[in-house]
Formats: C-alpha cells, sequence, structure tokens
C-alpha cells in the first residue's frame, strides 16, 4: 500500500504500539515518580529533541507558525483530558475505565464528519462498531453503572477524540515537527507548577526510564502527528483499538497476565476491524486506479 492512506494507517499503527510501550514503562515508573513529574520530563525531553533537530533558525519558525493558537488549545483540551482519565481512575477498575475510554474513536469519527467534512463510507462505521465491541467483550465491564467517575471517564474520552480532530485540522498547514514543538512546549508550561509542588528525587534508575519515557513518547507523537496528515480520522479511528492488544501482549511478556478467553475473543473481533479498513481502502486505491485514463488524458480508461 505506497498511498498516503496506506502510509497514514502503518503510522499510526506503530504510534498506538509504541504509545502502549509507552505505557507499560510508565506504569513501571509511577511506583516511585508522580505522573505530573512524568509528563513534564517527557515533554521537556521531546521539545529539546524537537529544538535540536530543527537546527539554527528554527524557533523564529515555530513562533510565526499559523497554528500556534491552535495547538495552545488542544494542549489544554488534552490536559484537561488526562486530568479527569486519572480522577475516574481512583474510582474505576481497569476494565471500565478501558471500555469507556473507547469511545474516543466512535466520537472522533463523529466530530470529523461536521467539523473536518469527512464522508464516512458505511464500511469504516461497521469496523469502529466491530472493534469497539471487541474492546467491550474483551474487557468485560460488568456492572457498569452511571456516576461522577464514569461521567469523568466519558469526558476524556471526548475531549481526547476533539484533540484527535483539532490535530488533523492543524496537520494539513504545518509540518509535524513544528506541531511537536508547540504541543511539548505547551505541555512543559502546563505542567511546571505541579511537577515542582509534586517533586520527588530521581535515582539513576528512574532516571533512565523516565529518558526512555521521553524517547517512546516523541517516537509515538512524530508517527501519529504525521499519520494524521496522511489519513482521514475515519480510516485511522479503528487502529486505536490496536493499543489494547499490544497491552495485554506486553502485559503478559512483563507482569505475566494471563488474558482471559473473553480477552482472544475481543481482540480477534479488534484485530478483524483493522483488517476491514486496510481491504476497504486497498479496493478504493485500486477502483481509483483502474478509473484512470492509460494515456494519462483526462477522461476515463478506454474512451
Amino acid at each position: 500500500m505506497k498511498s498516503s492512506i496506506g502510509s497514514g494507517i502503518l503510522l499510526v499503527s506503530t504510534s498506538y504500539f509504541v504509545f502502549t510501550l509507552h505505557d507499560a514503562v510508565i506504569k513501571l515508573l509511577v511506583v516511585d515518580v508522580g505522573v505530573w513529574q512524568i509528563i513534564f520530563f517527557r515533554s521537556l525531553t521531546v521539545l529539546i529533541a524537537c529544538l535540536v533537530i530543527g537546527g539554527r533558525g528554527f524557533i523564529p519558525r515555530v513562533v510565526r507558525s499559523p497554528i500556534v493558537r491552535p495547538m495552545m488549545v488542544r494542549s489544554v483540551i488534552l490536559l484537561a483530558a488526562w486530568v479527569s482519565f486519572y480522577t475516574a481512575a481512583k474510582s474505576l477498575q481497569l476494565a471500565e475505565l478501558t471500555t469507556i475510554y473507547y469511545a474516543n474513536p466512535i466520537v472522533a469519527t463523529l466530530l470529523a464528519i461536521p467539523v473536518l467534512r469527512e464522508k464516512v463510507p458505511a464500511v469504516r462505521w461497521v469496523a469502529i462498531i466491530l472493534g469497539f465491541v471487541g474492546v467491550v467483550i474483551a474487557a468485560n465491564p460488568a456492572g457498569l453503572t452511571l456516576s461522577l467517575p464514569v461521567g469523568l471517564a466519558l469526558l476524556a474520552a471526548i475531549l481526547w477524540a476533539i484533540g484527535s480532530v483539532l490535530l488533523r485540522k492543524t496537520a494539513m498547514n504545518e509540518k509535524t515537527l513544528v506541531q511537536m514543538t508547540l504541543t511539548n512546549f505547551f505541555f512543559v508550561v502546563m505542567t511546571f507548577v505541579m511537577a515542582v509542588l509534586t517533586w520527588q528525587p530521581v535515582d539513576l534508575k528512574s532516571g533512565a526510564l523516565l529518558a526512555l519515557v521521553g524517547i517512546l513518547g516523541g517516537t509515538a507523537q512524530a508517527t501519529l502527528f504525521e499519520a494524521m496528515r496522511r489519513a482521514p480520522v475515519s480510516v485511522l479511528a479503528p487502529f486505536e483499538y490496536s493499543s489494547l492488544i499490544w497491552a495485554f501482549v506486553l502485559g503478559y511478556a512483563i507482569w505475566q497476565d494471563i488474558p482471559a478467553s473473553n480477552v482472544a475473543a475481543g481482540a480477534a473481533l479488534i484485530f478483524c476491524a483493522g483488517l476491514l479498513i486496510v481491504a476497504s481502502e486497498r479496493l478504493a486505491a485500486r477502483r481509483y486506479r483502474l478509473a484512470q485514463p492509460a494515456d494519462g488524458s483526462d477522461g476515463p480508461r478506454g474512451v
């Protein structure tokens, strides 16, 4: 799949795999280091890397970028999503949090229609719903009822969906490196005070894990931002479910967590949802190529 959409799917799949590795390292790190401190150091690491890669004259270009304000708004929205999610996490089980969070791709697709003017074919809706059903089966959130923590988790999912749509909207107007620089600059500014107030000493092991979080976070951001430049939100949304599969794989590899049978069934549905999107986009690309004139003229083939 050498098309823009094909490369976008490959990039976003890579992104969610790296994000899952990133979350696994954070799970190891939060035992000794606070969340605000982790987010601050991760953002600072990525920001420094962006400035080094950008080279001389890069900062003035970033400052003059037309997406400064939109990226600031997006950063505030994502920070609010994190606060809502972590607050809800104190009262909800992991399965409940997972299921509610994965309403995000559905909301993102719904928002992409009026905001980005995307046309969402039926096959994409089938893939998104199929993937969400797989998440529900895998997470098995028995006894989930309406409550303030549930509302906060749903708010986090909605805010993340808004952030994804805003990213797609800004991604078409600026390079990935500029977007990453602005995003992490705003995160550094917004998390600095809380990081200082909740500061904990960092030993060599924690320092190495913090550096690894920064590397993984930067890689995941770069691939996600670039994917958003190449493919519509409604195409990429179902592939976010793949991170659940990677989470189960890493859970077994690192903590020897053995998934139950319902996890395997849910993972199979998520995998099928991804294959459905890939197959439909390849078929659409093939039809497009066949419709092109053989001699390079503007008319349909054979005319």
